[in-house]
């Protein structure tokens, strides 16, 4: 039976430090303000990179170099047989597509699952890894079940502030404008490959009943029989939100979704918050 690790990155939000805990090696994403970059969960933690945020930083998104990719991943290799690597996303970063050619060299050694996930959703992959490690799976069947089960989660995400959906082109200046002198408030999708707007409302109370509305919907749907069985989980999520506006979001999910004992919740990843800034709420679901 091969020895495997599991390795991922930081858009799962575990840092460098969090996966040494549980056994996981993971590549910090790169994310540029002002034209330096550096490296979530290494040189930038979740409150410096608000910080800047708030004081009009430039900021951008990149995928690793493929450089620091190999290096993780021929550190592992000097004592693990195999390795499952999981990235974000590919329908939201090159950098899946990156690995899956970088791992063309490895002979089989390095599985790359794209299991079209990101955050909350993202980590739970990662915990499914181990667990199928520890059944004594190979690379290649753990990534095929990542990859059938990709789809077994959802997570609706609503924004503040138009701002920066509009820095980074979501929305255009005049709808940003517009959207917030009427304080409308988006609500988007992340599932499988794609994060899309599935609705505008007026105000953040609003948005919060849609969101909740839309996980009860895929529970009743296509998400059915996983709950039915008790493999799903909801799990909330939030960016730079003070202690009182995360407890309140706790309690109005959990008052939707009574069944849950517990709601847990996460901050979402910096590659999101780019793009959400702070003040943003989500609201999910995860194949457990």
């Amino acid at each position: 039976m091969p020895k495997v690790a599991v390795v991922t990155d930081s858009n799962s939000g575990i840092t460098v430090e969090e996966g040494k805990k549980i056994g996981v090696a993971v590549v910090p994403m790169p994310i540029l303000i002002n034209g330096k970059i550096y490296y979530e969960g290494l040189d930038l933690t979740q409150e410096q990179f608000y910080k800047e945020q708030l004081a009009g930083a430039d900021m951008a998104t990149s995928q690793p170099a493929p450089g620091d990719v190999l290096s993780v991943w021929d550190q592992v290799l000097e004592h693990y047989d195999q390795l499952v690597y999981i990235p974000m996303s590919a329908g939201l970063s090159a950098s899946c597509a990156t690995a899956q050619m970088l791992a063309e060299n490895y002979g089989g050694r390095v599985q790359v699952a794209d299991n079209r996930r990101i955050s909350v959703t993202q980590h739970h992959a990662v915990l499914d890894a181990l667990a199928l490690v520890e059944q004594g799976l190979d690379a290649a069947q753990i990534r095929a079940i990542l990859e059938e089960q990709g789809d077994d989660s959802c997570i609706y995400i609503s924004v503040d502030t138009l701002k920066y959906l509009r820095k980074g082109g979501r929305v255009t200046g005049v709808e940003a404008i517009a959207g917030t002198m009427l304080n409308i408030k988006p609500v988007m999708e992340i599932r499988g490959e794609k994060l899309t707007a599935i609705g505008k409302v007026r105000g953040m109370r609003a948005a919060r009943k849609l969101m909740l509305q839309k996980v009860r919907a895929d529970i009743q749907g296509r998400l059915k029989h996983l709950w039915d069985t008790g493999h799903l989980v909801v799990k909330m999520a939030y960016s730079q939100v003070s202690d009182a506006l995360r407890e309140e979001w706790r309690a109005e999910v959990h008052a939707a979704f009574p069944e849950m004992e517990r709601i847990e919740g996460e901050p979402l990843t910096l590659s999101i918050a780019c793009h959400t800034g702070p003040g943003a709420l989500g609201v999910g679901t995860v194949r457990i």
